[in-house]
């Protein structure tokens, strides 16, 4: 059966996009994740991954070319199969794409008809606000069941892999039901909640999955094709046969842990098995119930459970992919600083002026990636991409994690501009209020543990850059000068390399470099 995808919103103001370049071209197979095409949007270019599998049937939007936000982008089917209907008008591709569990009710009962949407009633799905977004989790809601909504108006606060937003609706009416409660989870495009007329009865829409897909296709015929065909299994409540009930994102769960989802409990409907299930699934609790009984009667705790944050997880998933397919090798330098806070000093002297070392460090390795293109860069498969501009990651630590907030074109400001941008954005990384398009883009990153006193560390690369610096704590110690003993101030620097892309003799020069511009300052303001 074939699935129509539409433009989507990738950002939290998008209004429409333009497809910058189809990564796959009509009668290619497409897989499960494959990145379709990249999308320009009003904030960044990113690619646009496919969530159904089959052969790419038709292009709706070319390359170069720009289209509102839910207008037909593609259509992936089965070989060969006619898609005529879809492209004749909306009411066919309505028709044509019932969700999974609409198909099965209605094998199950041929004369039976999906209950209608109401006029005016809005499905509102968990949006992707960003790039990696794969779940996202209800941080806080801002309305309530009954009250009312403006376009515009703010209606949760949505936790994704990167930071906590506001998200605000596109619709007017009354806040109908709430799909997740306030700390629970769900996958891209599940249900957030039903906006409509007061007073509205939408409990069918709630009964089964059946409704959402021909519902919201009456109201936006094109655009509901995708969300239904995405979001209907998360909402699917039907049994068939011995076939074991459980969400997809419960599914890959399990089969990234090795649970076997037979020995797993389902709280959901129908006994149907949730994410949430399976985060409390412990085989030790089923195999030694009495010894953990024994362990709370006699009042020892030995441990506790705390639920990972979306970011923690994404943090775990990106590093380990990173350390684990990109070879890294580590290089060390120390620096001479005397200069450098010598001439700090005199900056600071200035009117409305105030740089760090940080800034400092900023400022080289931005200079010095310029001399060696080499280092920024990104590894793919079939070429190394050079990128013509720096711009500069800076990792912060928050509350939860770790964020890597971006300097655009830092290769393009002086000192006290990069110290304005790293106030600024470290700032909302604390407040959690950075948008995704703050975060992403780097072709380099730094990460700078020396306000902590740590003299020297190493890092995990942050792909797709090839390299990133870490900057330890200026330390005072005996330095020998002239033939001399005397008192000096040094600080160590580690670049981590990708082997794929940088080589040592290359990332020795880089840091050779780097060196050069701290030790005499005076370099990086000619």
């Amino acid at each position: 059966m074939a699935v129509v995808i539409n433009m989507p919103r990738l950002s939290d103001t998008m209004e429409e996009g333009t497809v910058a370049s189809w990564l796959k071209k009509v009668g290619d197979t497409v897989k499960e994740g494959d990145i379709l095409a990249e999308i320009e949007t009003d904030k960044a270019t990113m690619e646009f991954e496919s969530f159904n599998a089959g052969t790419l049937l038709h292009i709706g939007i070319e390359a170069g070319k720009t289209a509102p936000v839910d207008a037909l982008l593609a259509i992936i089917g089965a070989p060969g199969e006619d898609i005529s209907a879809y492209l004749s008008g909306a009411p066919a591709v309505a028709e044509a794409i019932p969700a999974p569990a609409a198909e099965t009710a209605q094998a199950a009962a041929p004369s039976s008809t999906p209950a209608a949407v109401p006029q005016g009633v809005q499905i509102i799905t968990m949006p992707r606000l960003s790039d990696t977004m794969e779940v996202g989790t209800v941080a806080t809601w801002l309305k309530k069941v009954g009250d009312a909504v403006k376009e515009g108006d703010m209606l949760a606060e949505i936790e994704t892999d990167k930071a906590t937003m506001e998200f605000e609706s596109f619709y007017a009416g009354t806040l109908l039901h709430i799909g997740l409660q306030a700390g629970e989870s769900a996958p891209v495009d599940s249900v957030l909640a039903i906006i409509g007329p007061q007073g509205t009865d939408v409990s069918a829409l709630l009964s089964g999955a059946p409704a959402p897909a021909p519902a919201v296709a009456s109201a936006e015929p094109v655009a509901v094709a995708a969300t239904a065909a995405v979001s209907a299994p998360v909402v699917a409540s039907a049994a068939v046969g011995s076939r074991i009930l459980a969400s997809p994102l419960a599914k890959k769960m399990a089969a990234d842990q090795g649970i076997d989802l037979a020995l797993v409990q389902g709280s959901g409907e129908f006994g149907r098995i949730v994410k949430a299930d399976i985060e409390k699934y412990t085989p030790a609790a089923v195999a030694a119930p009495q010894a953990s009984a024994a362990h709370v009667a006699s009042g020892v705790a030995h441990s506790e459970g705390v639920k990972n944050s979306q970011m923690r997880k994404v943090i775990a998933k990106r590093l380990s992919a990173s350390k684990f397919t990109a070879p890294h090798y580590y290089l060390t330098i120390e620096v001479d600083m005397e200069e450098a806070m010598a001439s700090r000093v005199q900056i600071n002297t200035m009117p409305d002026t105030k740089v760090s070392f940080n800034d400092m460090v900023l400022k080289a390795t931005a200079m010095a990636l310029v001399k060696h293109p080499q280092v920024n860069t990104s590894w793919q498969d079939e070429q190394t991409i050079y990128h013509q501009h720096v711009h500069m990651g800076v990792a912060v630590a928050v509350e939860d994690g770790l964020v890597v907030p971006v300097i655009p074109f830092a290769d393009r400001l002086g000192l006290t501009q990069i110290g304005g941008a790293v106030k600024d954005l470290a700032g909302k990384a604390r407040s959690k209020k950075l948008t995704p398009q703050e975060m992403e883009g780097s072709t380099f990153t730094v990460s700078n543990l020396g306000m902590f006193g740590v003299q020297e560390f190493t890092s995990i690369i942050n792909q797709p850059n090839s390299a990133i610096l870490s900057v330890g704590a200026i330390v005072e110690k005996p330095v020998v000068k002239n033939g001399q003993i005397v008192v000096g101030h040094t600080m160590k620097l580690t670049l981590a390399c990708d082997h794929r892309t940088v080589d040592g003799a290359t990332g020795a020069q880089f840091l050779q470099t780097l060196q050069t511009y701290l030790e005499h300052p005076v370099t990086m303001l000619a």
